[in-house]
């Protein structure tokens, strides 16, 4: 039996006994987001604009993330109101990092694979690097805001005395836990997926100034970069939102 085959019925199993039917709801969610990419790279494979198709395929995935991990009406809204504004503004922060970076096509390290390989295959490369970065990012935006909606929500729900001063505090506070345990993740994640690579550079004893303009490396610590931006604009305007919220409550 595929190992990877294994690994998944262990993650259904899991989230069943630990979510019961929030886990079978999030699963639900995982498939349609699965469908969901799929049709987006089919699309583009046929010649779709790359950047139509995953701004409404971001807009997709999110909805699926969000609202199928909770059944709190107001959290999961403000959790994805908040997510589609950040993810729509990095959408044009990664057009402008593309543009300067020029991450699109192949690294020198690719040639051996490619050798015997069409490369004319009528796509642009430049818009499929930017699919590249808002997609390996929606993630993590979705996480931290569902993550920073739902524990505001929950403070106040335990303190129904609680002064806009006290909140703004705690807010603060969850605001920072969050973000360094979501920077953190994101780090680590790329440093695991680039262990191979950078030891290739040791090995081969690339310069600095090589790595620094290593096109697989540099695209991968764009994406980190730019998920990181994503955690940092979504805890903040989810908070704010909550915030808003909050205010508005007493005097309805």
């Amino acid at each position: 039996m595929n190992s990877l085959f294994v690994l998944f019925l262990i993650l259904v199993v899991l989230m069943l006994l630990v979510s019961k039917k929030a886990g079978l709801r999030n699963l639900f969610g995982l498939v349609f987001n699965f469908i969901i990419i799929f049709v987006m790279l089919t699309l583009i494979g046929w010649g779709a604009n790359a950047l139509l198709i995953v701004a409404v395929s971001s807009l997709l995935i999110l909805a699926f993330a969000i609202f199928m991990s909770s059944d709190e009406n107001e959290t999961t809204a403000i959790a994805f109101k908040s997510s589609v504004i950040v993810v729509l503004v990095l959408l044009f922060v990664a057009i402008l990092l593309q543009y300067v970076g020029q991450f699109q096509g192949f690294a020198i390290e690719d040639t051996e694979e490619l050798e015997e390989l069409s490369l004319a295959v009528g796509l642009n490369f430049s818009n499929i690097a930017i699919v590249m970065l808002v997609i390996s990012m929606l993630g993590a935006v979705a996480e931290a805001s569902m993550a920073i909606v739902a524990n505001l929500f929950e403070l106040i729900e335990q303190d129904k005395a609680m002064t806009l001063v006290q909140f703004k505090s705690q807010r603060l506070i969850i605001s920072q836990q969050i973000l360094g345990t979501a920077v953190n993740t994101l780090f680590f994640g790329l440093l695991g997926s680039s262990v191979g690579l950078i030891l290739w550079f040791v090995r081969l004893n690339y310069s600095l100034a090589e790595i620094l303009n290593s096109k697989l490396l540099m695209s991968d610590v764009a994406t980190m970069l730019l998920g990181m931006l994503g955690i940092l604009f979504v805890i903040e305007l989810a908070g704010y939102f909550v915030e808003q919220n909050f205010v508005k409550k007493p005097h309805e």
